[in-house]
């Protein structure tokens, strides 16, 4: 049996994690959260995952650019493994 996954609205992706409704279009925009699902009206949707990804590009706003943010996003997305560079938000040296 598949469970059907929780699509949240607009609205509720920005009540539980805070950030604002530009932040999140903008976020979208430069490529860093992926355009969401759209209902027949019109209403995005965004599954569970967004409030992982929005984390994620919180702790790595800490210490680079936007820029340096979407990069790192974009390769670990390509190999579906954290940046070897970063280890949960702090910055690592990486290994030679």
């Amino acid at each position: 049996m598949q469970i059907p996954k929780k699509l949240f609205k607009i609205g509720e992706v920005i009540r539980y994690s805070g950030i604002g409704r530009q932040t999140l279009h903008n976020y979208t925009v430069i490529g860093l959260i992926r355009e969401a699902e759209r209902t027949e009206s019109g209403h995005r949707l965004y599954d569970e995952s967004v409030f992982e990804r929005l984390k994620r590009i919180d702790r790595l706003r800490a210490h680079r650019t936007l820029r340096d943010v979407k990069e790192l996003l974009d390769a670990e997305d390509a190999t579906n493994q954290p940046s070897p560079t970063v280890v949960t938000g702090t910055v690592a040296v990486a290994s030679s």
